[in-house]
């Protein structure tokens, strides 16, 4: 009885647990978990896990994930481990990570996602690292970098990695605004362009690699004049840029002087064009050889006229070293661009959607490079609109229905499916009408619309019954008619008319709609003209099997009536049969004469057959 009352006295001494103390949660099965002191740790490298794992302790600070085979990450896989610091996921197959899936792990310092299958990083994907300084995305499948993807981390981050990837573009004012990123790497990618001043931001930049991409040329940038460029990192200062850009199919000519012209040590580059200089080394080509060609004008489009209300296309090409740039600039001394009436195409073509009667004049093509500039003059003429004219007939019908471009005025038909539209919810109450139609035209008009201030155009829409494809036509403001042509015969076509203008509250083009209309084209007729060609063949083949079988006919009754001349014997044997003779009998006692056949006269052709009885012993004659 003596033990109890020692072990009351022990039981005192024996540590009681805290109720606000939580409980730590089990370690992962295959994972190795540091819980004895803090920092918490879990640590699953090369565990063959699917997933996160679910029972992780939400305390940790350290997780490794990495050699597994994790596809993705969900949004309640690190739900609510605030102090986690450092997440390692390298080296799965993740291809998806859901919107918010880091949202709360606002402490974490360094993202680990090299080594996986990511194709794209949206702007939600790494929301919530408000403290993020390293970012490791290298050796994914990555194509694109939404703009706002790292506008969470822009003011933290100190190393960002995106080697190893597809990357053609980048959202170079994005990166732009990283300031301060120590380490930039964007070597092993597509990209075939650097803005210029893409990095003048960037003022704490130390490393810089763009090796083994698609540059050509690398444009001068504040940020290089202010600090001397290095190799290599070995023994560089402090204050050093290590700019790497070898592997580049670099064009050596006068826009790369600067780079040239800056002291660097020992490196690999080399130029790949222009000819003369392709595969030289890059620091051994003296400075003196880097030069550009002003651009030449090889090809300009002649004086133009076209009609108001129809496209026109202005050309202009030119060569130098680097390839020019070409610009237009309109009879007014505007220098044109995109726009809704005009398109600039890098190949220096200028397409007017629709001419107007004040776009006339002198267009002056200028085509401009960093040896200079040169220019061209293309003159175009916008004529009056012309008139909807009916083509001349060409079929075995009246003219009115020959013509597939002929116009003629609604039938009660196309009213009827005029009427029809009304029904299927298209507004043809506002005045716009198919006033004649063909079988591949029809005349579109539609009444003044003064109430809209500032049109600067119409627009028609149409498509068949038989696609969704919708074809826009523009048509110059003044115009209250247009001709429709190409359409197919026998089709109905739903219209709409829009008038774009120009909205006085905001700037900005709005267009409202003038009305719409359902219209039938006429069925195509057969013109007259030459058979088909299946029809001549067939009649060819019958007509010279008629001969065929009329010659056989006509020979096989020669041969018969040859045959029935000759007495049924064939003519040549006929002829070796003509000398026979007969031998006949005598009854007067007389010893019987063998008569002697003379000669055949020339005409005996036919055998004289005599009534003879035949010569034997019991014929031979008797006494008185």
């Amino acid at each position: 009885m003596a033990v109890f009352p020692l072990l009351l006295c022990l039981l005192p001494l024996a540590p009681a647990s805290s109720p606000s103390q939580p409980a730590i949660a089990p370690c992962p099965r295959r994972c190795r978990c540091q819980t004895q002191s803090l920092p918490l740790s879990v640590l699953c490298p090369g565990a063959g896990l699917l997933f996160v794992p679910p029972s992780l302790d939400r305390r940790a600070a350290e997780l490794r994930l990495a050699d597994n085979f994790i596809a993705a990450v969900r949004r309640r896989d690190l739900a609510n481990m605030t102090g986690l610091l450092h997440l390692s996921l390298s080296r799965n197959t993740i291809r998806h990570v859901a919107a918010g899936a880091f949202a709360d792990l606002r402490a974490l310092r360094a993202l680990h996602l090299d080594g996986n299958r990511l194709t794209s990083l949206g702007e939600g994907q790494l929301r919530g690292l408000v403290n993020l300084r390293h970012l490791i995305l290298s050796n994914n499948q990555l194509a694109a970098l939404a703009a706002g993807a790292l506008d969470d981390c822009a003011e933290t981050l100190e190393d960002l990695d995106l080697s190893y990837n597809n990357l053609e573009q980048l959202p170079w004012e994005a990166l732009g605004r990283l300031g301060n990123v120590n380490t930039l790497g964007l070597d092993h990618n597509l990209l075939a362009s650097v803005p210029a001043g893409a990095f003048s931001r960037l003022h704490k930049l130390a490393r810089l690699d763009m090796t083994s991409n698609r540059l050509t040329t690398i444009p001068p940038d504040p940020l290089f004049s202010r600090l001397p460029l290095l190799a290599r990192p070995r023994g560089s200062p402090a204050s050093a840029l290590v700019l790497a850009f070898g592997g580049n199919p670099l064009h050596c000519n006068c826009e790369l002087v600067w780079l040239r012209r800056l002291a660097r040590e020992d490196d690999l580059e080399a130029c790949a064009s222009p000819p003369a200089l392709g595969g030289r080394y890059f620091w051994a080509v003296g400075e003196e050889e880097f030069v550009c060609e002003p651009p030449v004008v090889t090809h300009r489009s002649p004086p133009l006229a076209v009609p108001a209300g129809r496209p026109a296309a202005l050309r202009c090409r030119a060569v130098g070293d680097p390839e020019p740039r070409v610009r237009w600039v309109s009879p007014q001394g505007r220098l044109l661009g995109n726009s809704s009436r005009a398109r600039a195409f890098p190949n220096g073509t200028l397409e007017l959607l629709v001419t107007e009667p004040g776009d006339g004049g002198i267009f002056t093509c200028i085509a401009a490079n960093a040896a200079g500039e040169a220019t061209a003059a293309v003159e175009l003429t916008v004529g009056p609109p012309p008139p909807p004219q009916l083509a001349n007939s060409t079929s075995c019908d009246p003219p009115r229905d020959g013509d597939p471009d002929a116009l003629t005025p609604p039938s009660a038909a196309s009213a009827s499916a005029s009427a029809k539209a009304a029904d299927t919810g298209l507004p043809t109450d506002r005045g716009v009408q198919v006033t004649e139609h063909g079988a591949t035209a029809a005349l579109i008009q539609w009444p003044d619309q003064r109430p809209i201030p500032g049109i600067r155009m119409y627009q028609i829409q149409y498509n068949s019954s038989a696609d969704d494809i919708l074809v826009y036509r523009m048509i110059p403001a003044d115009s209250r008619s247009f001709l429709l042509t190409d359409l197919v015969s026998g089709r109905t076509y739903d219209l709409c008319v829009l008038a774009v203008y120009e909205d006085g509250a905001t700037g900005l083009t709005a267009t409202r709609p003038v009305g719409c209309a359902r219209f039938s084209t006429e069925p195509a007729l057969r013109p007259c003209g030459a058979p088909h060609a299946p029809f001549l063949g067939g009649t060819m083949i019958i007509a010279l099997g008629g001969v065929i079988v009329a010659s056989v006919l006509v020979f096989i009754f020669v041969l018969l009536m040859r045959y029935k001349v000759h007495g049924g014997q064939p003519p040549g044997k006929a002829k070796a049969s003509a000398p026979v003779s007969s031998v006949c009998s005598q009854t007067n006692g007389a010893t019987p004469a063998l008569p002697v056949p003379e000669p055949a006269a020339p005409r005996a052709h036919t055998v004289v057959q005599l009534d003879c009885e035949p010569w034997g012993p019991s014929h031979e004659p008797t006494g008185p």
